[in-house]
């Protein structure tokens, strides 16, 4: 296989940036809200696509897939992030964790029924063991709580998960840059309402807070969703792509050790060698097993 051809480099070069967005906003929500953070973040993504519509000449949106744009960057932008941080006020970070670690069970379920994608037993054994990889991360050394922010949080992640299923639905027509480009303008415009007080934060921020934000914008934002949107427009399932979510908590620990000091603890190693076990079952377990059985 081609690596152009290869979802799998396009979903972890995502995952990879995503990874990194959560230290770096771990350090900048030091001088800003969540809110004001997220509008700042995307605004720098989209001045980035912006530039990169430009110099591609990209086409717009047919007007009748505009509701479909529209509803893409209130799910994964606006709404995804208000619930999120919401949740994240009232309960524990390793809840927050394992409550989004869901969104590849929910995308894989609801694909089933909306695309009509079917998985076989081996692959959600594998997301079975995913799920218990993040259980074992955030939940060995914490202590998992009930509140109304469960709600907010499994409102995020369902949020996230549709947003999963509008993207693969419009790389079916439009590219993997007009894809993400136009549902990060349009989710860029919903979060303007911070507008007013991300410009007065912004204002008093240290120079460095300015390199986390281009870091966020630039790369966990615009390169990481048109990466994610490839992923989508080369990949036989929804599930195949957004299965990789799963690495997420443990590539946020690493880097949180090598750019916060976090020291990881046993929790990570075991909870990460789990997901990357069942990341490898998901991808290949099948053709491993074909292999095993024609030796016999």
């Amino acid at each position: 296989m081609k690596l152009k051809n290869n979802f799998h480099i396009y979903a972890m070069i995502t995952i990879i940036f995503w990874s990194l967005a959560y230290v770096l906003t771990r350090l900048s929500l030091q001088y800003f809200t969540p809110f004001s953070l997220g509008f700042l973040r995307y605004f720098v993504a989209s001045c980035t696509l912006i530039i990169v519509w430009v110099l591609t000449r990209m086409k717009l949106p047919q007007r009748k897939d505009l509701p479909y744009f529209i509803l893409a960057g209130a799910l994964g932008f606006f709404f995804y992030m208000i619930a999120f941080n919401l949740g994240q006020k009232t309960v524990t970070a390793s809840t927050g964790s394992i409550v989004i670690a869901t969104v590849p069970l929910l995308t894989a379920f609801i694909a089933r029924f909306v695309y009509r994608e079917k998985m076989s037993l081996v692959q959600w054994l594998a997301l079975i063991i995913e799920f218990a990889g993040v259980a074992v991360l955030t939940l060995m050394n914490g202590i998992l709580s009930f509140n109304i922010g469960l709600v907010w949080l499994f409102l995020a992640a369902l949020a996230l998960s549709l947003y999963n299923l509008l993207q693969r639905r419009l790389t079916k027509k439009y590219t993997a840059l007009q894809t993400s480009a136009f549902s990060i303008f349009f989710g860029t415009i919903l979060l303007a309402v911070f507008l007013p007080v991300s410009v007065r934060q912004i204002t008093n921020a240290p120079p460095i807070q300015w390199v986390y934000l281009v870091i966020l914008g630039v790369f966990s934002s615009a390169i990481a969703y048109v990466s994610w949107s490839k992923a989508f427009a080369k990949a036989e399932k929804t599930s195949q792509v957004s299965n990789y979510m799963f690495v997420t908590p443990f590539l946020t620990s690493l880097f949180g050790f090598l750019m916060a000091d976090e020291i990881p603890e046993l929790s990570t190693l075991v909870g990460g060698g789990i997901i990357l076990f069942g990341v490898f079952v998901f991808n290949f377990g099948e053709k491993l097993w074909e292999v095993i059985k024609n030796r016999k």
